[in-house]
């Protein structure tokens, strides 16, 4: 069986830095959620914080208000429900944001005048092991006494599929939590603090700290509000953020995502991509296919589209289509260990000999790996077969 591979498109986190999104596709995971690296989880004794269970759905959600009915507003094709900072003891301004199956992708929480540190000595060891993500220069009147602008510092961390942000203003003993952000990882960057939409809401100015270095956390902040969050869409009913796997659902986000479009190609190729996914999951070959050739047109040498549309044109029966697609993948990245199976795989029929050398290349780069015990025993039987031929 032709493995397809779609890399989760998410934080990766390298040194003192916090990487761009990953569009240029740079790990070898399949349809697996992103491997975290060993950093502290967000433990925090700011029980605002801890209160929110994201994946709920909103009928779950808004009947736990108490007082005043939130505020709903239009937040690109989602929404937004916007709590008064009287609703809660920490008196910050609450906002939930619901994607169209109505679970809820994220919150943030702004404190306009500054939130003391002083009381939440949990959350200050958390924040205190983080590496700084992020520094802007703020001004803000009512968050403190100074006409200048002082320094703000935006930390991450999270668990296997959620991402939390803290912005702070000022030095660590006199901390202060300006903003909180709680995503599931397609969101993280639509919901990030850092944006100027929220900073806009603590009043004040703001201004980068530093020029943006390639490290910095801003992929694709120029690109429609629209269109990223249909392609956020996509990768929570496609990975099965919220639940099971629905590529029905993929399918229909990234077309809209298409639709909207974006203005970087890179993003939109990969657009395309993951339509085409959705498509092949849906059992939609044809279309899926015209979708991937549509990426490969935008991006010709991606390996991981090459590897995903041979594996449509195997699904095709097209095997002879399909073997210079794996080929080319492994010679863009010879490390590309799915896209050797899939090439042993598609020659054991037509060249034994190559077959067991792929399968061969293919164990010696995936040993050790515990999620491959499956395939790796599946391919040392297919290579005793052939031997016996």
């Amino acid at each position: 069986m032709m493995v397809s591979c779609l890399v989760p498109l998410t934080w990766c986190r390298n040194g003192n830095a916090a990487l761009l999104l990953v569009v240029a596709l740079l790990l070898n995971a399949c349809e697996t959620q992103p491997v975290r690296p060993n950093l502290p989880p967000s433990e925090t004794d700011l029980k605002l914080l801890s209160a929110i269970r994201l994946c709920d759905k909103k009928e779950v959600v808004l009947p736990q208000v108490k007082g005043a009915p939130p505020k709903r507003e239009v937040w690109g094709t989602a929404e937004e429900w916007r709590l008064a900072p009287s609703q809660n003891a920490a008196g910050a301004e609450e906002s939930w944001f619901f994607n169209e199956e109505g679970h809820l992708v994220g919150a943030l929480f702004v404190f306009s005048k500054g939130l003391s540190l002083d009381p939440y000595p949990v959350l200050r060891r958390t924040l205190s092991k983080l590496p700084p993500s992020l520094e802007l220069y703020l001004g803000i009147e009512q968050a403190s006494p100074r006409a200048d602008l002082e320094t703000s510092v935006l930390y991450m961390t999270g668990d296997e599929k959620t991402t939390t942000q803290y912005l702070t203003l000022g030095p660590p003993k006199n901390l202060r939590l300006l903003m909180a952000s709680m995503a599931i990882d397609p969101y993280v960057m639509l919901l990030s603090p850092q944006r100027q939409e929220f900073l806009a809401r603590l009043g004040g100015r703001a201004k980068p700290a530093r020029e943006p270095r390639p490290g910095d956390p801003k992929g694709g902040e120029k690109e429609s509000l629209e269109a990223r969050q249909q392609f956020a869409r996509g990768q929570t009913a496609q990975l099965g953020y919220c639940g099971s796997r629905d590529y029905g659902t993929a399918a229909d986000a990234y077309g809209k995502a298409v639709r909207y479009g974006f203005t970087d190609p890179v993003w939109m190729a990969e657009a395309h991509h993951r339509w085409g996914m959705a498509l092949m999951g849906t059992g939609e070959l044809a279309r899926a296919k015209a979708e991937m050739e549509r990426s490969l047109a935008l991006r010709p040498n991606t390996p991981e589209v090459l590897n995903n549309l041979g594996t449509v044109y195997v699904k095709l029966g097209d095997r002879k289509t399909a073997i210079p697609l794996f080929e080319k993948a492994v010679t863009l990245r010879q490390n590309y260990a799915i896209a050797r199976f899939n090439l042993a795989e598609a020659y054991e029929g037509i060249d034994p000999r190559r077959a067991i050398e792929e399968y061969e290349t293919y164990l010696a780069l995936v040993e050790g790996v515990p999620e491959e015990e499956g395939r790796i025993s599946q391919a040392k039987k297919r290579v005793d077969a052939l031997r016996r031929r």
